[in-house]
């Protein structure tokens, strides 16, 4: 390189770094504190950063012996722009600087929390490692392009979690907090939550009085525990991670339904009681009564006996033991009733009860379109409200009669297929009570 060359050279980094070139290279970088988090740096204006781009562009063209013909037909656009991605190897590493070469483009500068919070636990910075970092500042204080091997992670983590959401992969996560609502866990460094609902049967915790409280006492319990779970959401603009535990088993129950018919025969034992219904967790034909793998189905509450039922609980508790029949299977959602096995009283309504007849009743309870009234423990029909009507003008019936209470009725119809019977209130005296 002649003179003239030199000179021009040393003129052109002076003015990219603000300091002499000199003093550049035998100067220790200063230390600075580190970056608490990887929030990317303001860019350049339009101007400054195309400034910079050129003088990085002369400077290394220059270094490679290039002549300015060379320079005029370099295609330029490899110089990296300020978030870009960017790959070199480590040169050099102090308490708190890394130095990276980056080939043609220079050297780059790694500060702090933005080298050692970006690497993986069991992973280690040394001399000739290979790093990929992000651009955070085009030329730092020092001279150097800023990188943060943090922030590509951190991109690296959320392209992993998209991944595996496309791939539906199941992944185990460490449970780090709870409350009411679900769990707080962790995949790839990135806080993401299990939502109560999406909790397998096994974990799901089954309160019978849905008190929140007691709840969260068995949410606990699953404290720093790994779960198989998929991913069912992520948006890393929101930072939103949502995951199910429910979805890692669906293969697996799938598997084990596969097995299973409607009509199907199961014993089983109840696992939780809800207004609706009871769970019931039962073997599939051929497994382990007692493994962990038992499937659970819904006995709606329509589907526990042949008679009303205002509060299941009132007939079924946690721990029995139930025989019931499978009557549909959705997905990995079965459907359970423990009264298809149980004799149908309706089917011998007829040699008890005759169309015209009075019986004595007792009210279970007045809806605005009339009554429900049990002729026995499990015959039940309904004296409409427009019946009332038409025998009581100007009477009101939640008025005239009352829950709990025992009156005469006329029978007005009898459906034994729909379990349907029309009924009548005869005068409206109540009975008086049997000793």
């Amino acid at each position: 390189m002649s003179t003239d060359e030199k000179d021009l050279l040393d003129k052109i980094v002076a003015e990219v770094t603000g300091e002499n070139v000199t003093k550049a290279k035998e100067s220790t970088p200063k230390q600075r504190k580190p970056i608490p988090a990887p929030a990317k740096v303001a860019p350049k204006s339009t101007a400054q950063k195309s400034e910079v781009i050129e003088k990085i562009s002369v400077v290394a063209t220059v270094e490679s012996g290039a002549t300015m013909e060379d320079l005029l037909e370099k295609d330029v656009t490899n110089i990296p722009q300020l978030g870009d991605p960017i790959t070199g190897t480590v040169i050099d590493i102090s308490t708190n600087i890394v130095l990276v070469d980056l080939g043609t483009v220079g050297t780059g500068m790694v500060i702090g929390r933005e080298a050692k919070s970006g690497l993986s636990e069991d992973a280690k910075l040394a001399v000739g490692s290979k790093i990929e970092a992000v651009v955070t500042d085009m030329i730092n204080e020092e001279g150097y392009m800023e990188l943060s091997i943090r922030e590509a992670s951190y991109e690296k983590a959320w392209d992993d979690l998209r991944a595996k959401k496309e791939n539906e992969s199941t992944v185990k996560t460490r449970i780090l907090d709870v409350n009411k609502g679900g769990l707080i866990v962790e995949m790839n460094g990135i806080t993401g939550f299990l939502p109560v609902s999406q909790l397998s049967s096994k974990n799901y915790p089954r309160v019978e009085d849905g008190d929140r409280n007691k709840i969260l006492e068995l949410l606990k319990q699953l404290l720093n525990k790994e779960l198989p779970v998929r991913i069912l959401d992520v948006e890393q603009e929101t930072e939103k991670l949502i995951v199910s535990e429910k979805a890692a088993h669906s293969d697996e129950e799938r598997n084990a339904i596969s097995g299973l018919s409607v009509g199907d025969i199961v014993d089983g034992e109840v696992s939780g009681v809800v207004d609706f219904g009871a769970f019931v967790k039962f073997a599939p034909t051929g497994a382990d009564a007692d493994t962990e793998h038992r499937l659970e189905g819904l006995v709606h509450i329509s589907e526990l006996a042949w008679q009303l039922i205002a509060n299941p609980r009132e007939i079924i508790k946690v721990g029995d033991k139930v025989k019931a029949k499978i009557i549909g299977i959705d997905d990995t959602r079965i459907s359970l009733s423990v009264k298809a096995l149980l004799a149908d009283p309706w089917t011998t309504i007829t040699t008890k009860y005759e169309v015209g007849k009075e019986y004595p009743g007792t009210v279970d309870k007045i809806n605005p379109f009339g009554a429900f009234v049990y002729l026995d423990s499990d015959i039940h029909g309904l004296a409409h409200v427009s019946e009332f009507q038409e025998a009581f003008p100007g009477k009101k019936l939640d008025e005239t009669i009352s829950s709990g209470k025992n009156y005469n009725w006329r029978v007005l119809s009898i459906e034994p297929k729909e379990h349907r019977m029309g009924l009548i209130l005869v005068d409206g005296k109540e009975n008086p009570k049997s000793e």
